[in-house]
C-alpha cells in the first residue's frame, strides 16, 4: 500500500460549489465501507500515478474503504509493457512469445503477492501492465475493471488480441473516449476523461515572486517569451517535432508561403521538461538524443525533472506564454488540462484525448504538422489580446470538465452501476 497525504474534500468547495460535494458525499454513503484496491504499475512518473495519489485518498474521504497497490517487474518485464504501450497505439512492433510468456509469469507473480485482491468489492487495474493478474482470480468476489489511459482507436490487431484475452474476462472497461472503446469487447464499457487535482502542488496558485524565482532557477529569462512542453520523455509526445517547431519560430524561412507572416523572427525560448517512469526503459535514451539535438542553443532548456517537481513545473507552464502539447499519439495529455487552468492557450496535436481539453480556436489550437504548429505558435505570441482571451476561456473549460472532483463522482457512479445496474456502454 502507497502512503500519500489525504487532501480533505471539502477543500474543493470554493472551487465547485457546496452541491457538489454534497452529491458526492450521498454518492459515497450508498456504497460505505466496501473495499476498492487499484493496481497500476508505477508508483511516480506519468499521469496514472499522479492521478491516483490524489484520487483515492478522496475515495477514503467519501466512506469508500480504498488503497492503491503497485506492481514489481524486471526490465525485460517493462521492456515488454512498452512495446505493448506502442503497439497498442498502432506501432508495428513484433513482440516475441518469449517476452509474453514472462509477461505472464510476472503477473502470476504479483497476483501471488497480492492474493487478497479476490476479496476485494471492487478492483480496478489500469492499463496493460497488470491487465493479467485477473487470470489468477477465477474465484473472485468482488467486480473487476480495467481503466485503460491510451489510445486504443487504431491498435495493432496482435497486440490488442493479446491484451484483449485478459480485458474480455473483467466485468467492465474504462475509456478517456468513445473513440477508444472497443465494439469487439463484450464487456460494460465507460467514457470517463481524466482529471487534474487544482489543489496539487502543480497546480495550486503561485504568485509572481515564486515563478519568477524557479524560472530563473533554471536558468530561464522571465522577461522574454517562453513556450513549453511537459511531459515524459518519449517519441509519441513528439518533443522532437516541438524543437523543430522552435526553429522555425527562429528561423521561419522553412515555413511555408501561406503561414509564414512575413519571414519574421520571433524572439523565445523553449523549455522541454519531463522524467522518467519505471515503467518506461526508453525514455533516458530519448533524453540524451535530445540533449544532443540541442547542443549549442541557450535558448533551449531540456530538463530532467525528478518525480516530485510539482512546483518546478507549475512555474514553467504559469511562466509560459504558450504551451504545447504536440503528441502524435496520446491516451490523454494531463499537462493540456494542467496549462489550461492557468490560463495558458495551447497548441496541441490532433490526436487522442487532446482534442476533448482544446476546442479549437477557442481556448488553443489543435495542429497536424510542425509547420502549423508554428504557425498557430507565432500567431499567439504576436496576439498577446487573444492569448489572454483563450487563456480565459481554458480555466472555464476546466473548471466544467476535467476536475478531480467531477472524475470521483465517476468513480463511484460507475461503482454503483457495476454492483446495481445492467447495460453495456455507459457515458457519464
Amino acid at each position: 500500500m502507497i502512503p500519500f497525504e489525504r487532501p480533505a474534500l471539502e477543500d474543493y468547495e470554493p472551487l465547485v460549489g457546496r452541491e457538489v460535494i454534497e452529491e458526492i458525499k450521498g454518492l459515497g454513503e450508498r456504497l460505505a465501507g466496501i473495499r476498492v484496491v487499484h493496481v497500476s504499475s508505477t508508483r511516480v512518473g506519468g499521469g496514472v500515478a499522479e492521478i491516483l495519489e490524489r484520487l483515492v485518498p478522496l475515495l477514503r474521504d467519501s466512506g469508500l474503504d480504498a488503497e492503491w497497490r503497485v506492481i514489481s517487474g524486471d526490465e525485460r518485464f517493462f521492456k515488454a509493457t512498452k512495446d505493448l504501450h506502442n503497439a497498442l497505439h498502432g506501432a508495428s512492433i513484433p513482440i516475441g512469445e518469449d517476452a509474453l510468456e514472462h509477461y505472464l509469469k510476472v503477473n502470476e507473480r504479483n497476483a501471488a503477492e497480492m492474493e487478497d485482491l479476490g476479496e476485494a468489492d471492487i478492483v480496478v487495474i489500469h492499463d496493460p501492465q497488470p491487465a493479467a493478474l485477473i487470470r489468477s482470480f477465477p474465484k473472485r468476489k468482488g467486480k473487476w475493471i480495467w481503466r485503460c489511459h491510451i489510445d486504443l482507436s487504431s491498435p495493432n490487431p496482435r497486440a490488442w488480441d493479446f491484451i484483449k484475452g485478459f480485458v474480455s474476462q473483467y466485468d467492465a472497461a474504462v475509456f478517456h473516449t468513445d473513440r477508444f472503446a472497443k465494439r469487439d469487447l463484450l464487456i460494460r464499457q465507460f467514457i470517463v476523461p481524466p482529471s487534474i487535482d487544482p489543489l496539487s502542488p502543480k497546480n495550486r496558485e503561485l504568485g509572481a515572486e515564486e515563478v519568477e524565482g524557479i524560472l530563473r532557477v533554471h536558468g530561464i529569462d522571465p522577461e522574454r517569451p517562453l513556450i513549453s512542453q511537459i511531459g515524459r520523455f518519449d517519441r509519441l509526445k513528439d518533443p522532437e517535432g516541438v524543437l523543430k517547431t522552435y526553429r522555425l519560430l527562429k528561423e521561419p524561412e522553412g515555413l511555408a508561403e501561406a503561414t509564414r507572416f512575413a519571414g519574421e523572427r520571433i524572439d523565445c525560448q523553449l523549455v522541454l521538461a519531463g522524467g522518467l517512469a519505471a515503467d518506461d526503459p526508453e525514455g533516458l535514451e530519448f533524453y540524451e538524443s535530445l540533449l544532443r539535438q540541442a547542443a549549442g542553443d541557450r535558448d533551449v532548456h531540456i530538463l530532467m525533472l525528478s518525480p516530485r517537481a510539482d512546483l518546478d513545473i507549475n512555474a514553467i507552464q504559469r511562466g509560459s506564454t504558450v504551451v504545447l502539447q504536440k503528441s502524435l499519439k496520446e491516451g490523454f495529455a494531463l499537462t493540456v488540462s494542467e496549462a489550461l487552468w492557468k490560463g495558458r492557450p495551447v497548441v496541441g496535436g490532433n490526436t487522442g484525448g487532446i482534442p476533448l481539453q482544446i476546442i479549437d480556436g477557442v481556448n488553443g489550437f489543435l495542429v497536424d504538422s510542425i509547420e502549423e504548429a508554428a504557425a498557430k505558435v507565432r500567431f499567439l505570441l504576436k496576439n498577446p489580446g487573444k492569448a489572454e482571451e483563450m487563456g480565459k476561456a481554458g480555466v472555464e473549460h476546466v473548471r466544467r470538465n476535467f476536475l478531480i472532483t467531477r472524475h470521483l463522482r465517476d468513480h463511484i457512479l460507475i461503482y454503483i452501476a457495476l454492483r446495481r445496474i445492467p447495460g453495456k456502454l455507459v457515458r457519464l
